[in-house]
């Protein structure tokens, strides 16, 4: 029997499967099959490609209800989140489907008079995704959509806390592709608990073209020294440390409901999430014990029960880590609201938190939290509000609240992310490009950019 590693229930502890453990024979011969689906899946019309992208969005839809049990059981979500993850993440196989039959090109005189110019899109080739464990689904099908609407073969490696919901799309996926006609080795899943071998093995294999990673900094900075060597095209989709700047002459009431969305969707374990609350002074300590009734009202269990809010972290080494930040805040003179202690028994939870008075220097204002605390300063003027937001190495998410136009507008432009919510808790969507900048990472996901990322371009002269 080949080797296998378990996966754990986040909310119970307990042993909810077995995948195998995949090694270098196994992933390099699923390279191999890569290479030569692309060589069929080229044959089919862009018109074919998108009505097999449209069945996979109705398969999966269909399914909602097996694919969020899955994923709440191997992450530990909500049910009602897990549902709403499903919905998200189906809906990047319908836009592709739309964008498969739209790729770009161009076709012109030369200046000189002495041809044509034929600009065309080319797929890029056999693709390597590693995809994380927060959105089991959702960070798997903004990669896979794309690829496959461009023309590409993919490779997964889902992560290993959650490989089950990987499975179940790659089951879907194959039952599509098949009854078209296309090739079963399109989009194959390897489950393994070293990560590090298989992107290593495959890098450096010349017939892999691209990677796409969703990730923290630290690793995607090495997969981009690791792709250097065969000119790799990547994307990378990094680490974040969103602010969410809230002017004098906000609408508190939209603020609040917009800084739970932001703050605790998933948790709180969302490259998005809204880390540091930078609220004007006049309206910090209204903010913040509006913020702290809102956040003792949720409620923490098993996502398969009803009434509940907030799930467990992912593993135990994920709930210590944002024990530590807390405490570390606290003693350096934070002020706990609501939350912050680890409670007994089973499961890996942690409390919805608030901490205000947190210090400048906490290490919880310059690190991803990653789970459901929220940090409050404060801000004189609005300079002091944007240098605030800005002074990180971060640049994925931002958000900014004002009921003022001008203030708006330069909140829009002032805040350096690569994607800013202007009076919206909510910013992410199939149809809008997801990425970040800074130590953020670079490369889009979703919208009309995210095909761009599988595709080479190719200038015939005429």
């Amino acid at each position: 029997m080949s080797a296998q590693f378990e996966v754990v229930n986040p909310a119970t502890e307990e042993v909810i499967g077995r995948v195998a453990d995949t090694g270098k024979d196994e992933w390099l011969a699923a390279l191999g099959r890569a290479v030569q689906a692309q060589q069929a899946w080229g044959e089919f019309a862009p018109r074919q490609r998108a009505e097999v992208l449209r069945a996979v969005y109705e398969k999966i839809t269909e399914r909602t209800d097996e694919f969020a049990r899955t994923m709440t059981a191997e992450m530990g979500k909500p049910f009602a989140e897990a549902k709403g993850e499903v919905a998200y993440g189906a809906e990047y196989f319908r836009w592709f489907a739309e964008e498969a039959v739209r790729i770009p090109g161009r076709i012109g005189r030369a200046p000189a008079g002495n041809g044509d110019i034929l600009v065309t899109r080319t797929p890029v080739g056999p693709v390597l995704a590693i995809t994380p464990w927060n959105f089991p689904l959702a960070m798997a099908t903004r990669k896979i959509a794309p690829a496959m609407a461009a023309g590409c073969p993919i490779v997964v490696k889902p992560a290993a806390e959650t490989p089950l919901t990987m499975l179940l799309v790659a089951e879907v996926i194959a039952e599509a592709v098949t009854a078209a006609g296309g090739p079963r080795d399109l989009v194959q899943i390897l489950t393994t608990t070293d990560s590090a071998g298989l992107s290593q093995t495959l890098m450096a294999d010349e017939r892999l073209r691209k990677i796409t990673f969703t990730g923290s900094t630290n690793v995607g900075k090495i997969l981009v020294k690791q792709s250097a060597d065969n000119l790799l095209r990547t994307s990378m989709e990094l680490g974040g440390n969103a602010p969410f700047l809230v002017c004098e002459d906000a609408d508190l009431d939209l603020v609040l409901d917009c800084a739970m969305q932001a703050k605790m969707r998933n948790g709180g374990e969302a490259c998005i999430a809204a880390n540091r609350f930078i609220v004007h002074e006049s309206l910090a300590e209204e903010f913040t014990a509006r913020l702290t009734r809102r956040m003792a009202e949720v409620t923490m269990g098993n996502g398969m029960d009803d009434g509940v809010t907030l799930g467990p972290m992912i593993t135990a080494k994920q709930r210590d880590g944002i024990a530590a930040l807390v405490d570390d805040a606290v003693a350096a003179g934070a002020t706990v609201r609501c939350g912050g202690e680890v409670p007994e028994g089973k499961g890996y939870f942690y409390p919805a938190t608030v901490l205000s008075r947190v210090p400048s220097d906490a290490r919880i204002l310059h690190e991803e939290i990653f789970g459901p605390v929220a940090t409050v300063t404060t801000f004189s003027t609005l300079e002091e509000g944007i240098a605030a937001a800005n002074g990180t190495q971060f640049g994925l998410a931002a958000y900014g609240f004002s009921e003022n136009v001008h203030t708006c507008r330069r909140l829009a432009e002032e805040l350096t992310a690569g994607m800013v919510g202007i009076n919206r808790g909510a910013i992410s969507d199939a149809a809008a490009p997801f990425g970040g900048i800074k130590q953020s990472g670079f490369g889009r996901e979703g919208g009309a950019e995210g095909i761009e990322e599988y595709l080479d371009v190719k200038y015939l002269a005429l």
